[in-house]
């Protein structure tokens, strides 16, 4: 099925250029509040958003265009992706809405949909309203019709006990100190106030969100700075959280860093153990390191692979009743107490395990020895298409022939950015740089 304006996750570019201009997200407004529209009650849309300055511009030109179509909007602000999804379900919403371009940078936006469910939109959803959204002569309500925006001042503390509620009852973290970097994103109030309210001594960073600074140099996809500030303050732990707070990486006390695998085989392991686990089964993407798939195998579990991108990672899940899943970037998904990806309850279940096993983060932290994994991104030119390039198709097929039987290749185009991402595994890891560099090489003469 072929989208125009919603990629893998929502719709996403560069704020105030196509698509991400006021005038597509009037026209995405009204698109997806007469999709949504019902009859058996007042339609409402639940709207939050990271800390970018683009976001205030995105933010007045949905609520225009949902009101404009008779819906009433709930403005939450600042706010984890996990969250809004969170109370859309529980606000009865017909909708929900988070502007965020997640990691990147803040020059970068984005636009996704929830439905009534908290569960992000199928294809099949999106496609239809793209084929709204360009659709002339757009049925607007009558003046007593229209909608009508407000602000939720009591969000943030909504999500806040709910995230508590997802440790066990009677567990605390007294006596923890714990380093937590918000990315200066939407998390930077709710997080450090769970831990803080969970007993931890708490060490807040990236929490002076300027509507620029958002994942600069911190975060999940910036350890370094959060990993110093752990061994700096003798830290128990650190937890690191993108821009929009749905993916999670943890630095333990020696400034080591686990990634999205590790902690899914710590979660799975203990769900397992515990007769928690649903299915036998933990569900994540080609991405994942073969170490994980060796280290389920060996506990007698099943790793099930999906394409990547956590929509998918859900789907499986949904299908198959598995309720853990997720992807090596930290984007860690618990049916049990969310419908997406949350770093925050991901961090807390981490915790738990530290606190009921009385075992220090690095003694968790590495579950299991991955195999060598090498990935890289390669930029190209927009309008190329380096994937359908002879020269390229060659250094794939020879890099292939070249790992045979000692590895695997995975290149694929990134959904929401002009990247090609080659990802190879191999025991032999000069083997592996060569090809990888070879493949890239390839590709870099399209930039």
């Amino acid at each position: 099925m072929t989208r125009k304006y919603f990629g893998t996750d929502g719709i996403r570019g560069e704020a105030n250029t196509f698509p991400m201009t006021a005038e597509l997200a009037l026209r995405l407004g009204i698109a997806a509040g007469r999709y949504f529209r019902t009859t058996s009650h007042a339609p409402r849309v639940v709207i939050g958003k990271d800390t970018r300055r683009s976001g205030y511009m995105l933010e007045n030109a949905l609520t225009a265009g949902f009101t404009s179509v008779g819906m009433d909007v709930f403005l939450i602000g600042p706010m984890p992706t996990p969250a809004v999804a969170m109370l859309t379900h529980s606000m009865r919403a017909d909708l929900g809405v988070m502007i965020s371009a997640s990691h990147n940078p803040y020059k970068d936006n984005g636009i996704k949909f929830f439905g009534p469910d908290g569960f992000k939109l199928s294809d099949e959803a999106e496609h239809t309203i793209e084929k709204m959204l360009d659709e002339g002569g757009q049925k607007l309500a009558s003046p007593e019709k229209i909608g009508r925006a407000s602000r939720i001042e009591t969000a943030g503390g909504r999500y806040t006990e709910f995230a508590k509620t997802t440790i066990p009852r009677g567990v605390t973290l007294e006596g923890l100190k714990i380093v937590i970097d918000c990315a200066n994103g939407a998390a930077y109030k709710v997080a450090p106030e769970v831990l803080w309210e969970l007993g931890a001594e708490v060490i807040a960073m990236g929490v002076k969100p300027d509507g620029f600074n958002i994942n600069e140099d911190c975060g999940s996809t910036h350890t370094a700075r959060a990993a110093a500030r752990v061994l700096e303050e003798g830290a128990d732990l650190g937890i690191c959280l993108d821009g929009d707070a749905d993916r999670v990486m943890i630095i333990d006390e020696t400034g080591q860093v686990a990634d999205g695998d590790q902690i899914m085989a710590l979660i799975a392991q203990s769900w397992a153990a515990s007769g928690h686990l649903r299915g036998g089964a933990l569900v994540s993407t080609v991405m994942s390191n073969l170490g994980l798939e060796r280290h389920m195998a060996s506990l007698g579990l099943k790793l099930l692979r999906t394409n990547v991108g956590d929509r998918y990672v859900v789907e499986a899940m949904r299908e198959g009743g598995f309720n853990l899943g997720g992807e090596q970037s930290g984007h860690i998904v618990m049916t049990d107490y969310g419908t997406t990806g949350d770093g925050l309850i991901s961090a807390l279940q981490f915790l738990s395990a530290m606190v009921d096993s009385g075992k220090t983060a690095s003694a968790l932290a590495r579950v299991f020895e991955p195999v060598p994994q090498l990935l890289q991104n390669v930029r190209y030119k927009v309008g190329a298409d380096p994937l359908a390039e002879g020269s390229v198709k060659a250094a794939i097929e020879a890099g292939e022939a070249r790992l045979a039987a000692n590895g695997r290749l995975l290149i694929r185009k990134s959904g929401t950015e002009p990247l090609v991402r080659v990802m190879g595994e191999c025991e032999d890891e000069d083997l592996l740089k060569a090809v990888i560099g070879d493949i890239c090489a390839e590709v870099e003469k399209f930039a």
